[in-house]
């Protein structure tokens, strides 16, 4: 098949372009791969691409006979997704500098292409998005959805059950959600898969849009019944089948079963593939050769702008490890520090640039104090991350059975803080329950804030202008016991100010 003279002139640039933005981008792209090969939830990337170039091959005839007409307008977004990436690469978020590099070979397509030929292949260049490993922020509400239904599905069985949090207790045994329960893994399968199918066998757009609501719906009712079923095997046996690695294996034969059960039915209203239809876009309304290679270049020069930002940003920030101490005597209203921590807890903050952990007593209370400080953060040592958490799922001392908020007196008055419940094991052969209440707040840039997102902006924010990333987590806690959330209320607000002074000096000095 001979390719049109408007093909042959706009190809070159085209492939110029895309090398451009992968070069440029390559750290954020070699990211991609690497959770594509280290999480079985993302391993689906890596047939992503090809299938959005499958998609494309199959309408070359269709393609060939139109004509690229290039829309320059679509240079001006280059800057603004390289901002979107430069915010993402400042605050150490993969899916932010992921989507914006994406989105970049997308726009770059369109951008050489032309709209015409663009929506004819909308479908292709959409779906490599679903290649940026996204979702994981999905997993403790997919969690607690499913440690709810499982805990209500044994009780209409008549079986008692005593929960706690993601932990719960039937007469045959003790049963916790952890994160292969979750079922993000199928939803984010499933989604994939019925996004593609509803693509290639359903041409109207309401039928499509039906069948990926139910792609979405099916899995996560799906993953719900597992759950049930699989304790439902163990209580049965007597603990006898699905406790093990068989676990795993009943879940994704029966989520397997679903799944096909849902793509059969499917089929069923497939439709017949409407008739190819050709442009008739004149191949003499193309761009000229003369204007097309100021225009890409331009373009180079702006899709390169972000990551040279980025570059100089590194550059000038300070590497210093940060030092951070509170004096046995600098706390107020009668605080003395103490030489043994409440328990052996320890929040599970991972890389902190410097940490702390402390206990002050007063009146016979005791607060323990954990301070997580971060400078010069990357994507392996940052403050806002899903790995970091008060007990991670898989910890067998500790485990969080209620979450909150708390309002208190501390910096400024009504200060929102995050409130949680743990509960430990104890080591004692009485097997005692240890319990725990913990306060959680984010010091980013003089600002305390509860809130992951509002972390992650202030951190790009800072950055941006030339302020450093430093920034905390601040963890107070006490025995749940009569006493121990006022002791909590009374030092953070006869204390507060200190801790804020300690950070705000660590952070000065740089």
């Amino acid at each position: 098949m001979t390719l049109a003279p408007a093909w042959r002139r706009a190809l070159p640039p085209l492939l110029i372009l895309l090398t451009w933005v992968l070069f440029w981008y390559r750290d954020t792209f070699v990211a991609m791969v690497t959770i594509w090969a280290r999480s079985d939830t993302f391993t689906h990337g890596f047939i992503v691409p090809p299938i959005s170039l499958w998609l494309i091959w199959r309408q070359r005839a269709v393609l060939a006979e139109m004509a690229p007409r290039p829309c320059w307008a679509m240079a001006l977004l280059l800057p603004l997704l390289g901002l979107g990436w430069l915010l993402g690469e400042l605050a150490a978020i993969n899916a932010l500098t992921q989507f914006a590099a994406t989105l970049s070979l997308i726009a770059v397509v369109v951008m050489i292409c032309g709209w015409a030929v663009s929506r004819r292949i909308a479908f292709p260049l959409a779906f490599l998005l679903l290649a940026v490993p996204f979702g994981d922020f999905m997993m403790p509400t997919l969690m607690d959805w499913t440690a709810k239904f499982t805990v209500l599905g044994l009780r209409l069985t008549g079986i008692p059950v005593y929960q706690e949090g993601l932990q719960f207790v039937i007469p045959s045994g003790s049963w916790s959600v952890v994160q292969a329960c979750s079922g993000v893994r199928y939803l984010i399968a499933s989604l994939t898969v019925g996004v593609l199918f509803a693509y290639l066998n359903y041409h109207s757009l309401k039928r499509r849009l039906i069948f990926v609501a139910v792609s979405l719906a099916v899995p996560i009712v799906a993953n719900w019944m597992r759950a049930y079923i699989i304790v439902m095997l163990g209580h049965v046996s007597g603990n006898k089948l699905a406790t093990g690695v068989d676990h795993l294996i009943y879940g994704w034969l029966f989520f397997g079963v679903v799944i096909m059960l849902m793509f059969v039915i499917g089929a069923r209203w497939a439709e017949t593939d409407p008739p190819a239809t050709m442009s008739t876009a004149p191949v003499s309304l193309t761009a000229k050769g003369g204007a097309l290679w100021p225009a890409t270049l331009l373009a180079a020069l702006l899709a390169a702008l972000p990551p040279l930002a980025e570059t100089l940003i590194e550059r000038s920030e300070s590497t210093v490890p940060p030092m951070l101490l509170i004096s046995p005597n600098e706390a107020a209203a009668g605080w003395t520090m103490q030489n043994d921590l409440p328990t052996d807890w320890r929040p599970a903050f991972q890389n902190p640039s410097a940490e702390m952990q402390a206990a002050w007593g007063k009146n016979g209370q005791i607060v323990g104090v954990y301070i997580g400080y971060y400078r010069h953060q990357n994507y392996e040592r940052k403050l806002v991350s899903s790995e970091n958490m008060l007990v991670r799922y898989q910890d067998r001392a500790w485990a969080q059975v209620a979450s909150g908020r708390t309002e208190a007196d501390f910096l400024m008055p009504a200060q929102s803080l995050r409130r949680a419940e743990l509960r430990g094991a104890g080591v004692d052969a009485s097997n005692d329950i240890h319990r725990l209440v913990a306060w959680q707040t984010y010091w980013v840039a003089g600002r305390l804030t509860t809130s992951e997102a509002v972390a992650k902006a202030l951190t790009a924010v800072s950055r941006l202008f030339g302020q450093g990333d430093d920034g905390a987590v601040v963890v107070l806690y006490a025995p749940l016991t009569t006493g121990g959330e006022k002791a909590l209320r009374d030092f953070a607000r006869d204390n507060g100010a200190l801790i804020a002074a300690t950070l705000q000096h660590t952070r000065e000095i740089r």
